[in-house]
């Protein structure tokens, strides 16, 4: 299984980190379209694509307004964007608003069944569970045979996620802020660096990547990996464009 890491930053791309993006490019299967989405039309290695939404924020949506030149030129033959029908309602109503977006694009407008999976290539599933942020947001895992992944951004942990990634092979989750500044994790609906560390030692976890820094902070590290290894060992700041094996 191969996962790569096309935006790796929150609220606004810098010149280091786009924003929220994750693609399976063997699998067609896209976690979020932030800024770091215009990557995905040279990696994928599929005709089809399905984008799963986390929130409506527009550091994981604005994407969805970079793709239409795959379709127009038949490289990519469907898009299903899914999320909660309040990301989706928001996302056509606001984002794809003629006076925005003057083309409709042709994607097909998928809404999670509450309390269910989908099932996805190469006998793997895919399930989802809410998340506490202003707004709302939705956490994903997807499974298969000896292989899992779960993607939990903007919340603050701990939350009343950890059974929903008990035991996942690797674990992507947010990290917005140092501990020096953990305060603000609660005031903004996101993480701070010691609390995700335990996430990730009490789920089980085998392996941590954390996402969505700061984006005032471009630095090697902004969040302050000693101290999060110091608890859970097998942890990684992911950078755009990484890929890994899972």
């Amino acid at each position: 299984m191969r996962l790569q890491f096309l935006g790796t930053g929150g609220y606004h791309p810098n010149e280091r980190r786009h924003t929220a993006c994750l693609l399976l490019p063997d699998h067609g299967i896209a976690l979020d379209a932030g800024t770091g989405f215009f990557r995905v039309q040279k990696r994928l290695n599929t005709d089809t694509l399905d984008v799963f939404l986390s929130h409506a924020h527009l550091d994981h949506v604005c994407g969805l307004t970079f793709f239409l030149v795959p379709i127009l030129n038949g490289d990519v033959r469907k898009v299903r964007i899914h999320g909660s029908k309040q990301t989706l309602d928001a996302v056509r109503s606001h984002l794809f608003d003629e006076a925005i977006f003057p083309v409709d694009p042709p994607y097909e407008w998928c809404e999670l069944p509450e309390g269910q999976h989908v099932d996805i290539a190469d006998g793997g599933k895919l399930s989802w569970t809410q998340l506490e942020h202003p707004g709302g947001s939705i956490g994903y895992r997807l499974d298969w045979p000896g292989h899992s992944l779960a993607y939990i951004t903007d919340t603050t942990a701990p939350g009343n996620y950890l059974p929903f990634i008990s035991g996942v092979d690797v674990l992507i989750h947010e990290c917005y802020f140092p501990d020096d500044m953990g305060e603000w994790a609660s005031k903004t609906g996101h993480s701070s660096a010691t609390a995700v560390a335990h996430v990730a030692k009490q789920c089980g976890a085998k392996r941590l990547y954390l996402v969505h820094a700061d984006p005032q902070h471009p630095e090697d590290d902004p969040i302050g990996m000693d101290g999060i290894r110091k608890i859970f060992p097998d942890s990684e700041l992911a950078e755009d464009l990484l890929e890994i094996d899972f």
